[in-house]
């Protein structure tokens, strides 16, 4: 089974796209500004010889065989969370199960798309006996604030890591589906509920209320796409089909959550 699948990025000198390559464990992929280049990237401002992939079983090597150059590999999928390969690091090892190459290229950047679908896990039956652990974070994808929670992050899972969040007004109009009685005073109490939830910040019952938190729609987006705790899929309950239109907790106001 192949390891990785790599889409070449189309450049100014050459607009059309090529097909998908796909290696196999073991296999490597050289790529560069040369015609002798396995991925040849016909941009003036790429190296003659720019770098290597290297295939291995669940994840990736990038070598930078440039002599000044550092490039990025983004996940698109973590909010802005990347990597950095400077020049001469040998098989620097990517974790990202789709990333995103950025070769600064004269003025412009050029990206090198790359999948990783095969996952290795631990078998059934593996685990050790005892208690269960309790889990990091708890959240109830029926309940209003996971919706508000799902349309923060929105933007940023449709596929831009550095998408802007949306605005307060633009969260009620959002949620609209699955909340036609969604205000601005329900939807912030919701998000700060979900900072006091997702330990961001201290309750209100403490003694020490800790310093104000800034960013918080921001440090909220991070948390969730960080760990998972939302989705591509979670985006059903924005439609009003899935499970977010519950009520409990954010389900009206200051009343509830």
């Amino acid at each position: 089974m192949y390891s990785i699948i790599v889409v070449p990025p189309p450049t100014t000198e050459d607009r059309q796209q090529l097909g998908q390559i796909r290696l196999a464990p073991g296999e490597r992929l050289r790529f560069g500004r040369a015609p002798g280049n396995d991925l040849p990237i016909p941009h003036e401002g790429v190296s003659r010889r720019a770098g290597e992939l290297g295939a291995q079983g669940a994840f990736w090597t990038l070598s930078n065989l440039s002599a000044h150059q550092t490039y990025v590999v983004e996940n698109p999928e973590g909010a802005g969370e990347h990597i950095k390969v400077g020049p001469g690091r040998l098989d620097a090892p990517v974790p990202f199960e789709f990333s995103r190459i950025v070769l600064p290229a004269g003025g412009d950047l050029l990206a090198v798309e790359v999948w990783a679908p095969r996952h290795d896990y631990l078998r059934d039956g593996c685990g050790t006996d005892g208690d269960t652990t309790a889990p990091a974070f708890s959240v109830d994808r029926t309940k209003r604030y996971f919706a508000v929670l799902a349309a923060l992050c929105e933007p940023r899972l449709r596929g831009d890591p550095h998408a802007p969040l949306p605005t307060v007004d633009q969260v009620v109009a959002r949620l609209a589906p699955c909340w036609p009685a969604a205000s601005r005073t329900s939807v912030q109490w919701n998000i700060d509920y979900l900072a006091v939830k997702l330990r961001l910040k201290p309750g209100p019952d403490t003694v020490d209320p800790g310093p104000r938190l800034n960013g918080k729609k921001e440090s909220l987006v991070s948390l969730a796409l960080r760990f998972d705790l939302v989705r591509e899929d979670d985006l059903i309950v924005l439609s009003g089909t899935g499970s977010g239109a519950g009520g409990g907790p954010g389900s009206a106001g200051r009343t509830g959550r």
